[in-house]
C-alpha cells in the first residue's frame, strides 16, 4: 500500500502571464494594457494573454476573433519565442543556484526539489520567496510559487495567490487542503472528467476520497487509481532533472487557407526542414510520423504511420508525410499543417533515489 511521504520539499514556480509579461517588459507602451500574444483580429489562436486582457475573458487557446469580440481594445502581439527562451534560461540559471533537481514543464514553469539544497536552508517557503525576489530583481518579471510535499499539491498551490504570490501546504495541512478543494481544481482532472465526477456526486476532494479504489477504477479506468491516491496526498513522482521528450513536432498556421495539395506539399517541405533541424540538434530519431491537419472550420485530423526503423532525415520524413497527405481527400481548405515524430530513441532507465529527511517548511 502506498503511503503519504511527508519528507520531501517541492516548489512549483509558475511565471505570471509569462509571454505577455515579457512583451510588456520589453515595450513600455504595452504596460497596463490588454494584450494577446499570438492570433489576430481575423484568425489564429491566442497563445497567452495579459492579466488586463484576462478580465475580459481573453485566455490562451481561444480564437483571435473571439478574443477581440470579448475585448475590443485588445492589442495583438506577434510571439517571439527566441526571446522567451532567452528569459527562461535566465530564470533557470537562478534555479540552479538552489538545486540541480529541476524539472521544466514549459518555458514558464518548473518543479524544484529543495529537500536538500545548495543554500542549506531548511525552509522551502523561504527559498521560494528568495527565488521569486531574485527573478523580479534580476529578470524584471513576477512569479508565483506553490510549496508542498509533492508535485501534485505544489502545482495546485502555485495557482492560489497569483499573480506574484505563493502558498505553502505543510505536511499536516495536505489532507485538509485536498478535502475542501473543488474537484475542478485537481491537477489532471479536465473539463470532461469534472462533468463526469459531478454526475457521480463528486464535487470536492472529500467526496472523491469517500469513493473506493474499485469504484474509481470502474468509472475512470487507469486514472481511477491516480485519483484515489492523490486525494490522500500520495504522489511520489520524482522531480526529473532531465525530462525525456516523447515527441518532437513542427507546425505552421497559414495567413490564407490552402485548398491545393501542391501548395500543402510546399509548406510541408518547409515544416519537415524545421523538424529535421530539431531532431538533429538533440540527436533524436523516431519511428512514428504524424501529419496534423486543421481545417478552416477548426476541426482537426491526424494521420500516422509507424516505420520498422528509426529515421531523422527530412527526405524520409517528407516521403512518409506525402503518403499520409494523399491517404484520403481533404474535406475542406486547410489553415494549419504540422508534422510530429514520436516513438523516439530516447528511452533510458530511470534511477530512483529515495530521500528520507525531515525539515521545517
Amino acid at each position: 500500500m502506498l503511503e503519504l511521504n511527508p519528507n520531501r520539499k517541492i516548489i512549483h514556480v509558475d511565471m505570471d502571464a509569462f509571454y505577455a509579461s515579457v512583451e510588456q517588459m520589453d515595450n513600455p507602451e504595452l504596460r497596463g494594457k490588454p494584450i494577446a500574444v499570438g492570433g489576430s483580429e481575423s484568425r489564429g489562436v491566442v497563445a497567452a494573454a495579459s492579466y488586463e486582457a484576462r478580465k475580459f475573458g481573453v485566455r490562451s487557446a481561444i480564437s483571435g476573433v473571439l478574443a477581440k469580440k470579448n475585448c475590443p481594445e485588445l492589442i495583438f502581439v506577434r510571439p517571439r519565442f527566441e526571446r522567451y527562451k532567452e528569459i527562461s534560461s535566465q530564470i533557470h540559471k537562478i534555479f540552479r543556484d538552489y538545486t540541480d533537481l529541476i524539472e521544466p514543464l514549459s518555458l514558464d514553469e518548473a518543479y524544484l526539489d529543495v529537500t536538500q539544497n545548495k543554500k542549506g536552508n531548511p525552509s522551502a517557503s523561504l527559498l521560494a520567496q528568495e527565488i521569486r525576489n531574485r527573478i523580479f530583481n534580476e529578470v524584471g518579471l513576477t512569479a508565483s510559487a506553490g510549496i508542498s510535499i509533492n508535485k501534485f499539491v505544489a502545482k495546485i498551490a502555485s495557482d492560489y495567490n497569483k499573480p506574484n504570490g505563493q502558498k505553502t501546504v505543510t505536511p499536516e495541512e495536505v489532507i485538509p487542503f485536498l478535502e475542501v478543494l473543488p474537484i475542478r481544481k485537481f491537477y489532471g482532472v479536465g473539463k470532461v472528467t469534472t462533468e463526469k465526477m459531478y454526475q457521480l456526486g463528486i464535487f470536492t476532494g472529500l467526496e472523491l476520497k469517500s469513493k473506493s479504489l474499485e469504484f474509481l477504477e470502474n468509472h475512470f479506468g487507469k486514472s481511477g487509481s491516480y485519483y484515489y491516491y492523490v486525494v490522500r496526498g500520495i504522489h511520489n513522482s520524482e522531480v526529473k532533472s532531465s525530462r525525456i521528450a516523447k515527441s518532437v513536432a513542427a507546425e505552421h498556421t497559414f495567413e490564407v487557407n490552402l485548398s491545393s495539395e501542391i501548395f500543402m506539399l510546399e509548406q510541408l517541405e518547409i515544416i519537415a526542414n524545421s523538424l529535421d533541424r530539431r531532431l538533429k540538434k538533440h540527436n533524436i530519431s523516431g519511428k512514428t510520423i504524424t501529419l496534423k491537419i486543421k481545417y478552416s472550420d477548426f476541426t482537426q485530423q491526424t494521420r500516422s504511420k509507424t516505420l520498422p526503423y528509426f529515421i531523422a532525415d527530412k527526405g524520409l520524413i517528407l516521403e512518409a508525410v506525402k503518403e499520409l497527405l494523399y491517404q484520403e481527400r481533404m474535406k475542406d481548405s486547410v489553415r494549419l499543417l504540422g508534422i510530429s515524430m514520436s516513438n523516439l530513441n530516447t528511452e533510458v532507465k530511470k534511477a530512483v533515489v529515495a530521500v528520507q529527511l525531515k525539515f521545517d517548511f
